[in-house]
C-alpha cells in the first residue's frame, strides 16, 4: 500500500521522470502536489498499471491535485547534458511550475533534486538567480523506487507516463516506419532495425547506442 506522505501532509510534491532509458523522444517528468487524504486504489507505480489504467487515472489526478506539472526535455537537450542530467532538470522545471510552491519534495531515485550542477547555464530553460534560490530553499529526499512507496511520486509517475506516451503518438504520425505508437521509443528488435533500415531522425537521441553495433547513421 502506497504511504500517503513523507514528511509533511502540507503541501508535498512528488516527482518522478518516464522514457529515460528510450532511444527516441523527449524524457518527460513530472511534479504533483496532492491533498491530505487523497486515496485511489488502482493507483502504482505507472510501470505496473496498463496503459488503460493509466488513461483512466490522469484526469483523476489531475482534477484533485493541489497542483502539477509536466515537462518535456527533448533529444538535443538529452544529447548535452546526458540523460541522468535530463531527467533532473526536468523534474526541476516542473517544481518551478507549482503553485502553490511546495514546501518539501520526494523525488523518485538515488539521485538529490538539484545536484552539484546547477544547469543554469546549458541548453532548456534558463533558470534565474531567482529560481535557483527557489530550487535550492525547498528541501528535498530521493527514494530509491519510491514510485512504489508513496502515492505522490505513484502520480507523479502517471501522469509523465502518460503525457509522454501522448507525445510518442503524435510524432509517430510523422515517421510510422518506427512505429513508436507501439513502442514508445524503446529500444526494441523492430525500433532498431526501423533504424538500421531508415536512419535516424530529429526525434533520436545521438549519445546513445542506436544499433547493437554503433555504426554510422545516416541523418
Amino acid at each position: 500500500m502506497l504511504s500517503p506522505f513523507f514528511l509533511t501532509q502540507y503541501l508535498e510534491a512528488g516527482t518522478d521522470e518516464a522514457g529515460r532509458g528510450c532511444l527516441a523522444g523527449p524524457v518527460t517528468a513530472a511534479a504533483i502536489i496532492l491533498p491530505e487524504g487523497f486515496e485511489n486504489k488502482s493507483l502504482n507505480d505507472s510501470k505496473q498499471l496498463s496503459e488503460k489504467t493509466r488513461e483512466q487515472l490522469k484526469p483523476i489526478i489531475e482534477e484533485l491535485a493541489i497542483s502539477f506539472a509536466v515537462t518535456h526535455l527533448e533529444p538535443i537537450i538529452i544529447d548535452e547534458i546526458n540523460i541522468l542530467n535530463a531527467s533532473l532538470k526536468a523534474m526541476q522545471e516542473c517544481v518551478l511550475l507549482l503553485n502553490p510552491a511546495p514546501l518539501y519534495i520526494i523525488v523518485d531515485g538515488n539521485r538529490p533534486l538539484l545536484s552539484k550542477n546547477s544547469f543554469k547555464k546549458c541548453s532548456g530553460k534558463i533558470f534565474t538567480d531567482k529560481e535557483m534560490e527557489i530550487l535550492q530553499s525547498i528541501p528535498n529526499s530521493s527514494i530509491v523506487k519510491g514510485d512504489s512507496k508513496y502515492i505522490s511520486i505513484a502520480a507523479a509517475s502517471v501522469l509523465a507516463k502518460t503525457y509522454r506516451d501522448e507525445y510518442m503518438n503524435k510524432i509517430h504520425e510523422e515517421f510510422p516506419m518506427y512505429n513508436w505508437k507501439k513502442n514508445k521509443g524503446y529500444p526494441t528488435k523492430e525500433h532498431r532495425e526501423a533504424i538500421r533500415k531508415y536512419g535516424v531522425t530529429k526525434y533520436h537521441r545521438m549519445s546513445f547506442r542506436l544499433l547493437p553495433e554503433q555504426t554510422v547513421l545516416d541523418f
